[in-house]
Parts: structure tokens; sequence; C-alpha cells
């Protein structure tokens, strides 16, 4: 069954695909932070949050307190990003991504990042 993208449906099963994934533990080592997402829609925005700790994950739709960064894209950005169909640097560098905060932080997590889509590509999402 498809879960509507930036759902909380959506949100549950990439948190639980994410951490039944040793890969992906792997990857967060011991990393500690909290990321903002913040995706524009023609309908405002939707806020999700993603916050790693001890090889863990945690997401919910919503805002969150004082994040390491905050990322900020459009929809079709985001999509893009989600279908591996548009490079995160590129989109960077092109201004389709703005980042707040720690940018070292994110690089540091491109590992587990890229792992992050690639769950999303094997999950059943409505776009």
């Amino acid at each position: 069954m498809a879960v509507k993208f930036l759902s909380s449906g959506w949100a549950d099963e990439l948190k639980r695909r994410l951490n039944e994934d040793p890969a992906v533990a792997a990857a967060l080592g011991d990393a500690s932070v909290t990321i903002q997402q913040t995706i524009a829609t023609n309908d405002g925005s939707v806020e999700y949050w993603l916050s790693v700790a001890g090889g863990a994950v945690d997401l919910g739709i919503g805002s969150v307190e004082a994040p390491d960064a905050t990322i900020v894209q459009d929809y079709a950005t985001a999509v893009g990003l989600a279908k591996r169909e548009v490079n995160a640097v590129t989109a960077f560098m092109m201004g389709r991504i703005k980042v707040h905060g720690n940018v070292g932080t994110l690089m540091g997590l491109q590992p587990a990042l890229g792992l992050l889509s690639e769950h999303m590509l094997a999950m059943d999402i409505e776009y």
C-alpha cells in the first residue's frame, strides 16, 4: 500500500526501514545530530525532522527545537532527491537547496543520507 510523501505514514515507514538496516547504523557511527527539513509546496510548507543518536534514527513530521542544521528546498527538488533524479550537491550549488546551520555535520553524514534515498526508492510512495 502506497504512503503519501511527507505524511506521518511515510515518516513512520522510512524510520522503521532505516533502523532495521545495519548499513545505516554503521554509516551513522557515533554521530549525534538533528536535522530540520522544510519543503515548500504550493499549499505552504511541510516540515519534518530527522534525529540521529547511538546509531539509531528518529524521524517525524513537524518541527524540532534547535536543530543542528536546517535544509530548505521546494517540493520538486525533494521528490527528485527521493527518486535519485536530482543530485544533492548539484542542487545545492544551483541554489535549489539551502542549508542553515552546521554544514560540516551534514557532509559527514553523506554516506547515511545516501542510504536514506535508497530506502525511499524501495518504498511504495505516492508523490
